[in-house]
């Protein structure tokens, strides 16, 4: 599966786009939609052209993690809640996850919620709880905010 342009929008609704590098909550260069790594240096500016390419990109890596860990026929908006989480907390950590191991034992919906949930941490404090709760929305009742 591909990531749905409702889902690419609630993404960048949730990162935010910023065409200038800048340090995320946790201490990381950023620039973009959410584009770490390597190449993402202090005073780099890139045009909002450039910034999708970047998305694009980024997005590959973690539609690929979300279709390799969940052994379950995903609707698209699950789908698209799942990238958009791996997309903050990484594929490492989304492929190690609880909420990978519930959602492939078809767990109810409350224990996948609260899973999400868990997930609420950047840089050691509790910033990320909205999001959270907004992906769960997205994930369980398919609403795109």
């Amino acid at each position: 599966m591909k990531m749905s342009e409702k889902g690419i929008k609630f993404l960048i609704q949730e990162e935010g786009e910023r065409l200038k590098a800048y340090k995320c909550a946790a201490g990381v260069w950023t620039i973009g939609v959410g584009h770490t790594g390597q190449d993402v240096k202090e005073g780099m500016v890139v045009t909002k052209e450039k910034s999708r390419e970047l998305l694009k990109l980024d997005l590959s890596r973690f539609e690929k993690a979300v279709n390799t860990c969940i052994k379950l026929q995903l609707e698209q908006h699950k789908f698209d809640a799942l990238v958009s989480l791996a997309f903050n907390i990484g594929v490492g950590n989304f492929s190690k996850s609880t909420l990978v191991k519930k959602i492939n034992v078809n767990a109810a919906i409350e224990e996948i919620e609260f899973q999400f949930k868990e997930w609420r941490k950047a840089g050691g404090k509790p910033i990320l709880l909205p999001r959270r709760e907004r992906e769960s929305k997205l994930y369980k009742g398919g609403i795109y905010e």
